[in-house]
């Protein structure tokens, strides 16, 4: 399942911003990514694949993830992050085919929108399972690989969305918003290690998660090459948490010390307050079947 971790997009006019001279070179690491098979995860595995690591990836699709793996020359296994005995089995044969695992890209997500009273419990379950406890297994299961051999990288791809409670995301901000607690969390308990935990948040990406939606007023999407580079760039220079853009960072600290009034007014300013409750279903109706459907 691949993530499009958005909410808060990035002003027209500039153009996707490429990867900075501090990630432009070799990446001589072994890094598995999950949800890989389109989107984020995908983007991510060829970004790093042309930076020479060893990449290996893992979907829930198994058809998909196998056609990325052969399209990018990389190793593909199918993957449910939800169950402790498929991960487990991917990370083995990650390591199988590639080598130590240096680094973990935890991407998988799901993302269901609409009003809170039409969400149903299925979805709730579904979402927090893939969202919440798949980041939570992976990571675990990780660090179990990583601590005794005193190096390794987790990285969660959270999102925005885990600071930005928006109408019609009630859930996904549930779910993002316990990643981005769980992963500072973690990152604190192993700090000192030579293990690093680290989240990435972006803001609305141009994935199938956006589907049937439209962007903020006077905002363009992110696109998925440029939370790739992030990640690289978490790679080369590990730290605890990086906002994709890196000025929305800065906005949303500032925002915080803003009254709830004001708040308020801004995000009726950008259309933030209906973009997730105002939405074509028909457009969503193909991405829905997908994250509805049960491994």
């Amino acid at each position: 399942m691949a993530a499009g971790h958005h909410v808060a997009a990035v002003p027209q006019g500039r153009p996707a911003r490429p990867p900075g001279p501090d990630i432009g070179g070799p990446v001589s690491k072994v890094i598995a990514i999950t949800g890989a098979a389109r989107g984020i995860g995908l983007a991510t595995a060829r970004a790093l694949k042309a930076r020479g690591a060893a990449v290996v990836i893992g979907d829930i699709d198994e058809a998909a993830v196998n056609e990325a793996g052969e399209s990018l020359g990389v190793a593909a296994f199918p993957l449910d992050v939800t169950a402790r005995e498929s991960f487990e089995a991917f990370l083995a044969n990650a390591e199988d085919a590639a080598g130590p695992l240096d680094v973990l890209v935890n991407n998988a997500g799901i993302m269901p929108i609409g009003p809170v009273t039409g969400e149903s419990d299925a979805d709730a379950r579904r979402c927090l399972d893939v969202n919440v406890h798949g980041v939570m297994l992976g990571t675990k299961l990780a660090l179990g690989r990583m601590l005794p051999r005193g190096r390794g990288h987790v990285i969660n791809v959270a999102s925005v969305a885990g600071v930005l409670p928006t109408p019609g995301l009630a859930l996904y901000n549930a779910s993002k918003s316990a990643v981005v607690a769980f992963t500072e969390a973690a990152r604190l308990e192993v700090q000192g290690t030579g293990v690093h935990v680290s989240a990435v948040l972006p803001t609305f990406t141009n994935t199938e998660l956006i589907a049937g939606t439209r962007s903020p007023k006077g905002m363009r999407n992110c696109e998925p090459e440029e939370i790739a580079a992030a990640v690289a760039g978490l790679i080369a220079r590990p730290r605890p948490q990086v906002v994709v853009p890196k000025a929305l960072g800065r906005r949303i600290r500032l925002g915080a010390l803003l009254p709830d009034r004001l708040r308020q007014a801004v995000s009726r300013r950008y259309g933030l307050d209906t973009l997730f409750l105002d939405y074509d279903p028909e457009a969503r109706k193909p991405y829905n079947a997908r994250i509805r459907s049960t491994p």
